[in-house]
C-alpha cells in the first residue's frame, strides 16, 4: 500500500486482536479509512468492513480493498495492467505540474502516468474495476517518488527508486466476506457515523493540523483527474486552503470528537489516538467514559513505535535544507476499548498489555 503517515501497519496485530476479543462481531465500521491498511486486514479476517474517507483517494482505495470482490475484478484487473503496462508515456498536466514545475516524479514517469491515467478514464469502466486500476497506478506512482512519505515537499535530490521505471501491479483484492460483501462511502465522519450501523466502530481520526488532503494532494488530484489550479512550490491543489476539517483544529477538535462519538451507531468503538495528538490520553479516556450517560467502560492499550521516517530524518524545507531538529524519535499509539461491559478480561486473555480506566 502506499507510503503515509498515521498508516497502522505496526498496530494490526493489536487492532485485529481487540476486535477478536469483543466477540460476536460480524460488521466493523471504518469511520476514518485512509489506505484501508485496517479495513483491507480486518475484511481478510472475516469481517464485513464499512469504510468511509471523505478524500477521493481514500473513498478510492477503500471501494479497490474494502468493497471490491476478488471474484469479480481480478481478471479485468490482470488483463489491463498488462495493457496498460504496455503504454508508452504521453506528457500532460501531471507531468507539467509534478514533474516540470516540481520534482516528485522524473519526467519519464510522469508521462506515463498521464497516459495510463487518460487511458483509465476514457474505458468508462464499472466503478470498482475501476478504483482496482486508479489504485494499482497510485501504488505505481508510490513506489518511483522522491519524497519522505509525505506530498507536502519533495527530495532536494532525487531518491534513488525515483530511476526505476514504472510498473503497475495488480492490487490485493480480496475475496468477498462469509457476513457479507463491504461497502465504501465518501461522507464527512460525522455524517458517516450516522448513517453506518455496526458492531463494532474503529474510530482513527487525524490527530494535529496538518491536513490528509494536503499530505496526499497528488493521490487527490491523480483521482480526481479535475487538472486543478495549485499553488506554492509543492503545487498543492488550490482546494487545500479551503476544504477544512475540524478536527485538524486544535479548538474545534474536542467539539467535533464530541459530536462525532455521540453519533456512532455500534455498542463498541475502538479509538485509535496518539501522545501527539490533540487530547491527552486523560482527557481522551474522560470524554470516552461519558458515553451512554457515563456507563462506558474504558479499556486503554499503550503501544510504543518509531515515529514516521520524515521525523526521524529532521525537518527541511522544501529546497531540502535541513532547518529544524528531530524532538523526539518515537511515540505511543493508544487503543481505547469502549462498550458498556467491562471487556477486561477478554482483552487480557487475548495476550495484550493493558491499563484500565473506569469511565
Amino acid at each position: 500500500m502506499i507510503k503515509y503517515i498515521g498508516s497502522k501497519r505496526a498496530l494490526m496485530p493489536v487492532i485485529l486482536d481487540t476486535v477478536r476479543a469483543v466477540g460476536g462481531a460480524r460488521t466493523v465500521v471504518d469511520l476514518f479509512s485512509g489506505t484501508s491498511r485496517v479495513g483491507h486486514a480486518l475484511k481478510g479476517a472475516g469481517y464485513r468492513v464499512l469504510s468511509n474517507d471523505h478524500n477521493a483517494y481514500a473513498h478510492t482505495l477503500a471501494r479497490c480493498y474494502v468493497q471490491a470482490d476478488a471474484e469479480d475484478v481480478l481478471a479485468d484487473a490482470g488483463r489491463l495492467v498488462r495493457e496498460f503496462n504496455g503504454m508508452n508515456g504521453e506528457p500532460g498536466y501531471f507531468t507539467e505540474t509534478f514533474c516540470e514545475r516540481s520534482r516528485y516524479f522524473q519526467p519519464k514517469n510522469g508521462a506515463r502516468i498521464d497516459a495510463i491515467r487518460e487511458a483509465i478514464a476514457r474505458k468508462g469502466l464499472e466503478p470498482e474495476l475501476e478504483s482496482v486500476m486508479l489504485v494499482s497506478l497510485m501504488e505505481a506512482a508510490d513506489r518511483v517518488d522522491s519524497t519522505t512519505g509525505l506530498q507536502m515537499a519533495y527530495l532536494k535530490q532525487w531518491a534513488p527508486r525515483a530511476f526505476n521505471d514504472l510498473e503497475l501491479r495488480v492490487p490485493e483484492v480480496l475475496p468477498r466476506s462469509v457476513h457479507g460483501k463491504g461497502e465504501a462511502h465518501g461522507m464527512e465522519a460525522v455524517e458517516a457515523a450516522r448513517a453506518l450501523e455496526g458492531d463494532v466502530a474503529y474510530i482513527d481520526p487525524p490527530y494535529n493540523q496538518h491536513s490528509y488532503l494536503g499530505n496526499y494532494h497528488i493521490w487527490e488530484s491523480l483521482v480526481r483527474w479535475d487538472k486543478p489550479e495549485v499553488y506554492g512550490v509543492a503545487c498543492k491543489r488550490v482546494d487545500v486552503r479551503e476544504r477544512k476539517s475540524a478536527f485538524n483544529s486544535r479548538p474545534k477538535f474536542a467539539g467535533a470528537m464530541r459530536e462525532l462519538l455521540g453519533a456512532v451507531r455500534a455498542p463498541v468503538l475502538i479509538v485509535s489516538f496518539n501522545n501527539e495528538g490533540y487530547l491527552s490520553r486523560q482527557e481522551m479516556e474522560s470524554m470516552l467514559g461519558d458515553l451512554w450517560d457515563g456507563e462506558a467502560r474504558v479499556t486503554t492499550i499503550e503501544n510504543d513505535f518509531k515515529r514516521y521516517v520524515g521525523a526521524q530524518i529532521g525537518i527541511h524545507n522544501l529546497k531540502g535544507e535541513k532547518v529544524g531538529r528531530v524532538s523526539h524519535l518515537r511515540n505511543k499509539e493508544f487503543l481505547y476499548v469502549v462498550s458498556r461491559e467491562d471487556l477486561g478480561d477478554r482483552l487480557e486473555s487475548a495476550t495484550m498489555q493493558y491499563e484500565m480506566f473506569a469511565g
